[in-house]
């Protein structure tokens, strides 16, 4: 189901993204008018548009409020998209990974062993240097 005229214009992509991935495709000696671009960006917010909606659609029927992935791949395949599912199954275990590392990165915090105390006085001494050495500076100025 398409958006509203009004929603529809609403929805694009950013111009300079789409202009990237065209350079990095396109060998440099092919030019890409900007006509042909702005319908291609038309043309993936039509895609985006259709396989989002019917990733809704399968999700509203699992019963979740969150589309997850499963729901995006079964929507490619339903849409008779099949031959992306192996490379959106890569990205979303690459995003998964990516996920990790980044509550590993947050539970350091919790590993240094100090309590919420000590990481505050920690914190105001560092402000407190900085300040100083802000005021030795603004001093030496004058």
């Amino acid at each position: 189901m398409a958006p509203s005229n009004a929603k529809a214009d609403d929805l694009s992509l950013p111009k300079a993204t789409v202009q990237k991935i065209i350079a990095e495709i396109l060998s440099s000696d092919v030019s890409f008018a900007k006509n042909a671009r702005d319908l291609l960006i038309d043309c993936c917010v039509e895609f985006i548009t259709l396989i989002s909606s019917e990733a809704n659609d399968i999700a509203e029927r699992d019963a979740k409020k969150t589309i997850a992935s499963e729901h995006v791949v079964k929507a490619l395949k339903d849409l008779g998209f099949e031959e992306y599912v192996d490379q959106i199954n890569e990205v979303a275990q690459e995003h998964r990974e990516h996920q990790k590392s980044r509550e590993k990165k947050q539970t350091k915090l919790e590993l240094s062993g100090l309590s919420q105390e000590e990481l505050l006085r920690q914190q105001e001494e560092l402000f407190g240097n900085a300040r100083a050495k802000f005021h030795q500076m603004g001093q030496a100025e004058a």
